[in-house]
């Protein structure tokens, strides 16, 4: 055997073995490789990251959240010429190839191995989705390896149509848009089917470098980009000549486009969002939940314009402001200012003939007629209501360029405004069940995002009374008792300087008044004197049932005029007690969660008051059934219709007349001011809905004098309640069984004949009215205002009062 041949055999031999070890090692590669490769099955249970959305009840969008922008689609919804800009711009050889292109793969390893470098290239749509939802981000050769083989394997599993659909949805775009959907929505505020070619083609370039190529923040090379998809668009027949040379055409108009807000309630937003957050924790942004308040859009959008109505009518009682001299100057940006609440800057660009002319920041010229800046006197302070005098002329209160505010009133007509110092709180909601209708928690939630309708603790002032006189009823009395309006001075320990005397508002006292009228008047003395008699303890128990806590109720005398805390929600539950027939309803906001699949995944099962349902009717009904759909009962029926028939006179002639001019008769409701004037309230309802409207100063600082709640609080709620019970039919007020109605004496409450000159008709709990004319007249000396050092003397009338008590009751 020569040389030669030996070598050869010996080559033959190492080759052999080489071939076969690295085969062995590659089958060995291969086999590790498929063990390592994640399960292609789970691409059928994929979980999309969408944010979650609140609308209200009736489908308007309230807001999104969630860092990633995105909306699944179904491929077949997909417009066929946006499926074909992507083939043309990342796989033309889609439908053809089996998961991997080896024609590209080996133009990229050519060039690999000419330049010494990796570049992108060679990658399919299959290739990239695998990448996308299988595969770890990093660069090497093992996972292409890992790539390609999943790619294989997904084509041998899912239809090309629906790996397509995964692609599409699952693709970054930019400007945190994930899928087409939202990146149509994001550059172009338009839906797929609205796209032009030239628009569709510029989102088909946006993966290959989502930052590169963007139309917003790089227009000239996405145009690059856009147009050499849309000539590989002609090459393939996929458009016509004539479409693409007009697309191409076509200018770069994306821009930057946020999510439709249909209902502005952000107060109500954040609450679901904290809501949400503590029912599902941080999977609450990414997968894509759909949360229904139990608000109604209309009823929202005017709780807003109500609450701005109110703080705007205050506000301009005490003048403007920024005179002598303008808001802003003249150098300061126009486009930074923000527009708060329905206020929005604007620059004046002349002043001719008393008109004003003036430009918005969308560049829209106005003109305003001089009696629309008439209310703007100089400010002064709180208590100097309008200030000084008006100014002569316009061009002596502002200058050309000066920047200002105005707002839109509802005839469409604008007027100068400014920003209101003063802040406000509503919330309605359904006295039959607690669902929340409208909330605004103040002038404008990017200012401040307190929420004043839910999280304020604010004195309630005579909007609490009606637990100290429900409290009285149940003890005995009548809304024919009378009690002695009179000065009345209650010690704290034996210093003189000790003592508290309490007044009414009017500073002034009436002598015998009987309950009712010493409700709708909210008369502050009989308040007093009836705590004072029926006890501390049982005005707080009665309170509690009703919903408060004892966080919120102070102990001592003072809770008799609401020295206490609440926010408007917690007033609106505590009046829907009244409207509802005595029962006590739990306020919800939430009516139902969807998951991504439109799945309910959460529905609210409010327990609801039932005024008609008997009691004989309930002992049919299992207990456990009726615990988990009835609310329970705190107030007996015929409490109720006393206590509401007196809250309606709150409104026919009591402290909130202005409400009559709603033209109806089955409104009730309560005033509520508190000392110094620093809380204004009113807490209504009608039988079918209930609204608490609160206005102040978050400094706590005074509202002025004669700030009152049915001066200042009140038009919140009667410009609510014109929209909330339009076409709303009449409730009358009717008696159920138990209540009796007497004819009594006009000075005593005692029942008299019938006709008997300056009676009045009363009603009356069956049972329960007196027979002898009650007064009750007290003095308190109180050492401390505690629990335990209560003490409580009642003083003999004066001689006066015992003979006017004698003269009658020898009457009667």
């Amino acid at each position: 055997m020569t040389l030669f041949k030996l070598i050869l055999k010996w080559f033959a031999i190492f080759s052999l073995i080489s071939l076969i070890g690295t085969t062995t090692g590659a089958y060995i590669y291969y086999q590790k490789l498929l063990s390592d490769l994640p399960d292609v099955a789970t691409l059928q249970n994929i979980s999309y990251q969408t944010p979650f959305r609140v609308y209200s009840k009736d489908n308007k969008l309230i807001a999104q959240f969630g860092e990633k922008r995105r909306q699944p689609i179904a491929i077949n919804q997909v417009p066929k010429q946006l499926i074909q800009s992507f083939l043309a711009a990342e796989d033309d050889r889609y439908y053809d190839h089996p998961g991997v292109d080896y024609k590209s793969l080996m133009r990229a390893f050519v060039q690999l191995l000419l330049t010494g470098k990796k570049k992108q290239g060679g990658s399919t749509i299959t290739m990239q989705v695998t990448r996308n939802f299988l595969l770890s981000p990093e660069k090497t050769y093992e996972r292409k390896f890992k790539e390609i083989l999943l790619s294989l394997q997904i084509e041998k599993t899912y239809s090309k149509d629906k790996i397509l659909e995964f692609y599409l949805n699952k693709i970054y775009m930019g400007h945190r848009s994930y899928g087409i959907v939202a990146a149509a929505k994001t550059y172009y505020g338009k839906t797929l089917e609205e796209l032009t070619l030239a628009q569709q083609a510029m989102i088909a370039g946006l993966p290959k470098a989502p930052s590169a190529y963007n139309p917003i923040s790089n227009p000239e090379r996405s145009k690059i980009r856009r147009d050499y998809i849309l000539r590989r668009m002609q090459l393939l027949a996929f458009a016509s000549k004539e479409a693409v040379s007009h697309a191409l055409e076509e200018p770069v108009t994306a821009k930057r486009h946020y999510p439709i807000i249909e209902l502005s309630a952000p107060y109500v937003a954040e609450m679901v969002r904290r809501e949400v957050q503590k029912r599902y924790g941080e999977k609450t942004y990414t997968n894509g939940m759909r949360v229904y308040t139990t608000l109604g859009s209309h009823l929202q959008s005017t709780a807003i314009k109500s609450l701005h109505y109110a703080l705007h009518k205050y506000d301009r009682r005490y003048g403007y402001r920024a005179l002598p001299h303008p808001i802003f100057t003249t150098e300061t940006n126009f486009q930074a200012f923000k527009i708060i609440g329905d206020t929005y800057p604007a620059q004046i660009l002349s002043i001719e003939n008393n008109i004003v002319s003036l430009r918005l920041q969308n560049n829209k010229t106005l003109e305003i007629p001089w009696k629309n800046f008439l209310w703007a006197r100089r400010f002064r302070t709180n208590n100097y209501p309008r200030g000084v005098r008006r100014p002569r002329s316009l061009k002596a209160a502002m200058n050309i360029n000066d920047i200002i505010r105005i707002r839109p009133l509802a005839d469409e007509s604008w007027v100068l405004t400014q920003v209101p110092k003063v802040q406000g709180g509503f919330a309605s909601l359904n006295p039959m069940n607690g669902a929340i209708e409208a909330i605004a928690g103040g002038f404008d939630f990017h200012q401040s995002e307190y929420n004043r309708a839910t999280q304020a603790k604010r004195q309630p002032g005579s909007g609490f009374k009606p637990v100290i006189y429900a409290t009285a009823l149940k003890e005995g009395f009548t809304l024919a008792s009378v009690i002695n309006d009179s000065p009345i001075i209650i010690r704290k320990g034996t210093k003189k300087d000790r003592a508290w005397r309490p007044q009414n508002y009017s500073h002034r006292y009436y002598g015998p008044t009987r309950i009712r009228a010493a409700l709708y008047k909210s008369r502050n003395i009989i308040s007093i004197r009836l705590m004072q008699t029926m006890g501390i303890d049982k005005v707080i128990q009665t309170a509690k049932d009703f919903g408060f806590t004892d966080e919120q109720l102070p102990y001592g005398l003072s809770l008799a005029l609401g020295s206490g805390s609440a926010s408007p929600l917690r007033m609106a539950n505590f009046y829907s007690i009244f409207a509802n027939g005595g029962f006590l309803v739990e306020p919800h906001f939430i009516e139902r969660i969807e998951d991504h699949t439109g799945k309910v995944i959460f529905e609210a099962k409010p327990k609801t008051a039932c005024p008609l349902c008997s009691e004989q009717s309930t002992e049919v009904l299992d207990s456990a059934q009726l615990l988990s759909t009835r609310a329970p009962r705190v107030l007996s029926p015929e409490i109720t219709f006393l206590m509401t028939s007196v809250l309606r006179d709150v409104v026919k002639r009591g402290t909130a007349t202005r409400a009559k001019s709603l033209g109806r008769n089955d409104l009730a409701g309560k005033t509520g001011t508190t000392n110094g004037q620093r809380d204004a309230w009113f807490n209504g309802f009608h039988p079918t809905i209930v609204a608490s409207a609160w206005v102040g100063m978050d400094s706590y600082k005074t509202l002025g004098r004669g700030e009152t709640g049915g001066r200042t609080a009140l038009p919140m709620w009667i410009n609510f309640m014109k929209t909330a019970l339009k076409d709303v039919p009449e409730a009358p007020l009717t008696p159920p069984k138990g209540i009796v109605k007497k004819y009594i004496s006009s000075i005593t409450d005692v029942a008299t004949t019938t006709g008997l000159a300056g009676g009045t008709w009363e009603y009356f709990q069956e049972g329960v009215y007196p027979k002898k004319s009650t007064w009750i007249t007290t003095r308190t000396n109180t050492k401390t205002n505690t629990k335990t050092n209560t003490k409580t003397k009642t003083y003999k009338p004066a001689k006066s009062t015992k003979r006017i008590q004698k003269t009658i009751e020898n009457l009667f």
